[in-house]
């Protein structure tokens, strides 16, 4: 696979950031890209306006972005109280008004990954209790996904940027889609591999490809240190994408890195403008 046969996609969440939400999908256009993926954009509103759902796809569409993924509503991101799925009372409960909205939005513009990001551990509360929540919080988000023909992704964040995270390894994640598709019997829920995440881990990622690529729905880079581009850090990130490609891997790699003080246009010197135009796997 390597970077020339990868398929790359953007999030628009974390580059392109510097523009407002419906002038991102021409930027990353105008960059060469023709995929996309994105944060549930509305921090504060799980159940947004219509006219703000269709300016957001008017938007895609015109500027022929394909989007090929897209979180539930899952709090504030980015900052430490990521995810909402597994916090009782109010957050669960704006994760479930959440779940048709995002994958009816999924639907509309043929997106077929969705993501659901675990919540923090509550001070307080039963571990026990926040897993049961998640797993039924899980249940109805997976079935969702399958009226819309998508999957479900279960992704693996880092203990140091996210110490009160639950799921901060790939074992851990991989536990959480086995029950997922054991609850629902649809199979559709899948490991988000997001290799910058397991680098601040320290897990082996060679070892992490090896094992779970059947079972990778999605992947995720950034170098690390420092979540720049590639080649910014010390990852062998193109050797890493060739062994997915080796394990059968052929989905798209989402580019969620930060820019740096560069603006986002001139962070994808790594990457020659004709491979940045991709097509569906």
């Amino acid at each position: 696979m390597g970077f020339s046969d990868a398929r790359f996609d953007v999030n628009l969440s974390i580059l392109f950031t510097e523009l407002p939400l419906l002038e991102r999908p021409a930027a990353a256009a105008a960059a060469g890209f023709t995929a996309v993926e994105l944060w549930w954009p509305w921090t504060d509103a799980p159940v947004p306006a219509q006219r703000q759902l269709d300016a957001l796809r008017n938007a895609l569409r015109d500027a022929g972005t394909h989007l090929v993924g897209l979180n539930f509503y899952a709090g504030q991101l980015p900052g430490p109280d990521r995810g909402a799925l597994s916090v009782p009372g109010e957050e669960s409960e704006r994760f479930r008004a959440n779940v048709e909205v995002a994958a009816d939005f999924a639907q509309s513009l043929d997106c077929t990954a969705l993501n659901a990001l675990y919540g923090n551990r509550v001070q307080g509360v039963d571990p026990a209790a926040q897993d049961a929540l998640a797993l039924e919080n899980l249940t109805l988000a997976a079935r969702a996904a399958h009226r819309v023909g998508a999957t479900l992704l279960i992704e693996a964040l880092n203990a140091p940027e996210s110490p009160d995270c639950p799921i901060v390894s790939a074992p851990k994640a991989i536990e959480v889609v086995d029950a997922v598709n054991a609850a629902t019997g649809l199979d559709n829920a899948r490991f988000l591999m997001d290799l910058y995440h397991l680098a601040r881990n320290g897990e082996d990622l060679e070892a992490v490809i090896d094992r779970y690529t059947p079972l990778t729905g999605h992947v995720q880079i950034a170098d690390n240190p420092g979540r720049g581009a590639p080649g910014t850090g010390t990852l062998p990130l193109e050797d890493l994408l060739d062994r997915l490609h080796t394990n059968g891997y052929t989905g798209w790699t989402g580019l969620e890195y930060q820019p740096g003080n560069t603006p986002s246009a001139d962070a994808f010197a790594w990457l020659p403008r004709p491979q940045r135009a991709t097509t569906a796997p």
